[in-house]
């Protein structure tokens, strides 16, 4: 739809009340352009506004996790055995990883 001209208009007037809500919702949404804004409510009816620090939380997680992980498997080449001591780190930070998916989903689930 964003590669088709547009060549019809649509005008309608709000109340003083109702361009502040409009205002507020696009606040919630993340969305500062009115335009796109109306426009994606008209055309699909809602817009989505998903929060990203939930995703980035877990992109860390995972990161700490991949390093415990390359850590552990240097550790290994090297001596030929791994530690109990590793394995409950790893499995704790994989504990983490999957909470942090899990309250995303549930996240996305309640939207």
């Amino acid at each position: 739809m964003a590669n088709k001209t547009r060549t019809k208009q649509i005008h309608f007037m709000v109340t003083e009340q109702e361009r502040e809500m409009i205002e507020r919702r696009m606040a919630q949404a993340g969305v500062k352009n009115m335009r796109a804004y109306l426009l994606k409510m008209a055309v699909d009816g809602r817009v989505i506004h998903v929060e990203l620090d939930s995703v980035k939380e877990m992109v860390r997680l995972l990161s700490n996790a991949t390093n415990n992980i390359n850590q552990i498997a240097r550790r290994i080449n090297e001596t030929g055995s791994a530690y109990a001591s590793d394995m409950e780190d790893l499995r704790g930070r994989y504990d983490e990883l999957w909470g942090q998916a899990k309250e995303i989903l549930r996240r996305l689930y309640a939207m």
